[in-house]
């Protein structure tokens, strides 16, 4: 595909076009969704640039992928629009996240308290991409409440969430930085 113009002017009045060509607000929960899980995208990308290269990073780069998907499938209305093309999210990637969880917390020390987000830059950065994955998270129920979507981009996405947390531990452990536990205020 080659795109020519990044611009196409048809946004200006605050309508914007869905996969299918069906076109709605800019204001409009599917937008809202998308909008989230991209935003959620580009924390992921500045987290891969702190990252040494890896497994952990190469995760990261297949989750921007994954969440890529997720995009297409959100912006695209099964209910208004007939030729769409079909985007969904594979099982077997949120599978593959819960064995990554798994494996994390196989080895790292356990955890006996609430975790003030932190750390190193990374882990601080990882825990910057759960709590977006997390708003991506509430704007899908949103929509879901709307138009009944996939189950598997829910729990996809509630997984990443997990993956991100347990990830930002583990980059913490990593670098020998040490947990901020919560204590309750008198």
């Amino acid at each position: 595909m080659k795109i020519t113009r990044v611009y196409t002017k048809t946004g200006d009045d605050g309508i914007t076009s869905l996969v299918g060509g069906l076109r709605v607000r800019k204001t409009h929960p599917r937008i809202e969704a998308y909008g989230t899980v991209d935003e959620l995208s580009a924390h992921l990308g500045m987290l891969a640039s702190w990252m040494k290269d890896g497994p952990d990073k190469d995760i990261i780069v297949r989750t921007q992928r994954n969440l890529f998907t997720v995009c297409s499938y959100l912006a695209t209305d099964k209910n208004e629009t007939e030729l769409a093309p079909s985007y969904t999210m594979a099982a077997e990637e949120t599978a593959f996240l819960e064995e990554q969880i798994d494996e994390i917390n196989a080895s790292i020390p356990p955890q006996t308290a609430f975790i003030l987000p932190g750390g190193s830059h990374e882990a601080a950065l990882a825990h910057v991409c759960r709590t977006v994955c997390r708003r991506a998270e509430r704007r899908i129920f949103s929509l879901d409440e709307l138009s009944p979507l996939d189950p598997e981009v829910t729990h996809y996405i509630n997984r990443l969430s997990d993956y991100l947390f347990v990830l930002a531990r583990k980059l913490n452990f990593i670098d020998g930085v040490r947990e901020k536990i919560w204590k309750k205020s008198r």
